[in-house]
């Protein structure tokens, strides 16, 4: 743990945009009740979710300045979305509330052995458009997430495109991750966007249906090709594949842990990975670090379980990686001075 009382500065300023989505999440299910029964269960949780949401809070445990920018409802689920992140000092204000459209929202019935069935409404997340976003906090922030290109619409194209280019001209660094397995022609209309990004950040079966390809290596040489400067794969239980300073391909495991839901493991992996790069962390560390993240959020119910603080998940790392938490435990003392 930080010297206590120690004062910090914010890792970094942080950017998501794209999927904030509401997620009602109950375990464990074993089977839905015929008829009008009834089950009881352990836990209920309602969560801000999505490839936005989810790493947003999963940032702002790690020590990041983030702010929001996505379309919600004007619904009492937006409020309640709303209410989540700013509980976790989250910038709402690019959150622009479309009236009509319900807030886009799931249902998850959590199984005993942590899968997670999905009931979804997209909603209002479809309904950004470029003259909601706010441009200012993206030419000022240290890093932009992309969150859901695939799924937030007709801006998903050239208007994020612009995005990108704005957060570009003021330094950022921009990562991009998916919410829908996608498919080739998702790739090609994305592909402009997608090579632009200094890191891609899929899991294998997204990356797999948007290139068609059944070799990861080949898919993430596609991906390469387009222009991205790195990618990296997560592999659920396996841990992740990365590529490295050298262009070569580094398979990385994850920590073990007894999973309860893995609900948002891929948005605790965006956010360890952009803590690790804030950190000024190669490709490899980042990954170790995005892959306890990830690892974390499986031990609870919902997107943002697990994660407490970069110290934590720093501590997690050590168990299975020592001398990788070594390494970035050097760059957060930096940070803390």
């Amino acid at each position: 743990m930080s010297p206590a009382g120690q004062a910090r500065a914010p890792l970094g300023r942080v950017v998501t945009l794209g999927a904030f989505i509401l997620d009602v999440l109950g375990r464990p299910v074993e089977s839905i009740p015929p008829g009008q029964g009834s089950a009881v269960l352990q836990e209920i949780r309602a969560t801000a979710a999505g490839t936005a949401a989810g790493p947003a809070v999963d940032l702002a445990k790690l020590g990041a300045q983030v702010s929001a920018i996505g379309a919600i409802g004007d619904d009492v689920l937006a409020d309640i979305i709303t209410a989540i992140l700013r509980r976790h000092g989250i910038d709402t204000t690019g959150l622009v509330r479309k009236p009509g459209i319900q807030t886009a929202a799931t249902i998850l019935p959590i199984r005993p052995n942590g899968e997670r069935p999905a009931l979804h409404v997209p909603g209002a997340m479809t309904a950004l458009r470029p003259a909601d976003i706010d441009l200012a906090p993206v030419r000022a922030c240290d890093v932009l997430l992309l969150g859901a290109p695939d799924a937030v619409g007709p801006i998903g194209g050239d208007g994020l495109g612009a995005v990108a280019q704005a957060a570009r001209a003021g330094g950022a660094t921009i990562v991009i991750d998916m919410l829908r397995r996608g498919s080739p022609a998702d790739f090609e209309r994305l592909g402009g966007l997608i090579g632009a990004a200094d890191w891609f950040c899929p899991n294998d079966d997204q990356l797999r249906g948007l290139t068609g390809r059944a070799d990861i290596a080949d898919a993430i040489g596609d991906v390469l090709a387009l222009g991205a400067g790195g990618v990296a794969v997560t592999l659920g239980a396996d841990g992740c594949l990365v590529t490295g300073g050298d262009g070569g391909l580094l398979r990385l495991p994850a920590p073990q842990v007894d999973v309860v839901d893995t609900t948002g493991c891929g948005d605790g992996f965006d956010a360890g990975m952009i803590a690790g790069l804030l950190l000024g962390c190669g490709p490899a560390d980042a990954a170790r670090l995005a892959t306890a993240c990830g690892s974390l959020v499986a031990t609870g119910l919902g997107s943002d379980a697990g994660i407490t603080s970069l110290d934590d998940a720093v501590e997690f790392l050590r168990s299975a990686e020592p001398d990788a938490a070594a390494r970035i435990e050097k760059r957060r003392a930096a940070w803390l001075t």
